[in-house]
C-alpha cells in the first residue's frame, strides 16, 4: 500500500496507544515516519514492529532542548514535513481538593505547552498543504469528575488548534484538533491508576457511551490520517471520535 508515499511525518507520543497506530497506519502507507517518546525500550520496541520507514528520537515535549534536538533531526533526514501529530500526553485523574501544583504542573507541561513548542519548532519545515493535528480530549467539553487539571490541559488545545490555524494559514498549512472519547491504550494504568481503578472506570465510561464500548487505536489512527491528509477544506476544526459522547 503506497498510500502515503512521499509523505513525512512526525508524532509526538508514537511508541504506545494512538500515536503507535499512526504510525503503522501511515508507515504501512509508504509514508517515512518520526516517532518521539521518554523511554527508549518503548521506541525501539515500536521500531521492530514498525519497519524500515520509521526512525525515532528520544525525547520529552517538555523540554524546549528536546525539541530543538528533533527539529535539527527532522532537518536533517527529512529536510521538509506534511505532517505533524503532536500526540504525546499524559492522564492524571485527582479530586480537585487533592489536586498538587506538582500534577497540575505536569500535566500542562506535558499536555499544553509540548504541544504548544512542539509545532513552533517544526512549523518553518511544513510545507505548503501539510496538516497539523492536535489531539485533545471528549473531556475539554464536558465535565467528568477528577479531570479538572487534566481537561483544562486538553481545553487549551482546542483554543490552540484554532489560533494556530490562523497564524499557519498564510504558510498554507491546516491545523485541526482530534477529540478522542474513551480510547483503550493503557494510559491510565501508565499514570498511576490501579488496574481495579482503571477497569471500573472503564467500565463506567462504555456504559455511558452511546455505542457502548470504547474505541480503539485504528479508529483513531484513521480520524487523525483524515484530518491530516484529507480534509484539504478544513482547518481550526475539532473532529470528535467519541462514538457519540459528546453529540447524542
Amino acid at each position: 500500500m503506497d498510500r502515503y508515499r512521499d509523505k513525512n511525518v512526525v508524532i509526538t507520543g508514537g511508541a504506545t496507544g494512538m500515536g503507535f497506530a499512526m504510525a503503522k497506519l501511515l508507515a504501512d502507507g509508504g509514508a517515512r515516519v518520526v516517532i518521539t517518546g521518554r523511554s527508549r525500550a518503548r521506541l525501539d520496541a515500536a521500531l521492530e514492529r514498525l519497519g524500515e520507514n520509521a526512525t525515532a528520537v528520544r525525547g520529552d515535549v517538555s523540554s524546549l532542548a528536546d525539541l530543538d534536538a528533533l527539529a535539527d533531526h527532522v532537518r536533517r533526514e527529512l529536510g521538509s514535513l506534511q505532517a505533524l501529530f503532536a500526540n504525546a500526553g499524559i492522564a492524571r485523574t485527582m479530586a480537585f481538593e487533592s489536586m498538587t501544583e506538582e500534577v497540575y504542573d505536569e500535566l500542562f507541561a506535558i499536555n499544553t505547552k509540548g504541544a504548544y513548542f512542539t509545532v513552533q519548532k517544526l512549523a518553518p519545515l511544513l510545507s505548503p498543504g501539510a496538516g497539523v493535528v492536535l489531539v485533545t480530549s471528549i473531556a475539554n467539553v464536558i465535565g467528568v469528575p477528577e479531570t479538572s487539571a487534566y481537561a483544562a490541559s486538553k481545553a487549551a488545545l482546542r483554543s490552540l488548534a484554532r489560533s494556530l490555524a490562523s497564524e499557519l494559514l498564510p504558510q498554507g498549512v491546516r491545523v485541526n484538533a482530534l477529540s478522542p472519547g474513551p480510547i483503550d491504550t493503557g494510559i491510565l494504568e501508565r499514570g498511576g491508576m490501579t488496574a481495579e481503578a482503571a477497569e471500573e472506570f472503564m467500565a463506567q465510561m462504555a456504559a455511558q457511551n452511546p455505542m457502548r464500548r470504547f474505541g480503539t487505536p485504528d479508529e483513531i489512527a484513521r480520524a487523525a490520517a483524515f484530518l491530516a491528509f484529507d480534509a484539504t477544506y478544513t482547518t481550526g476544526a475539532e473532529l470528535a471520535v467519541d462514538g457519540g459522547a459528546t453529540q447524542l
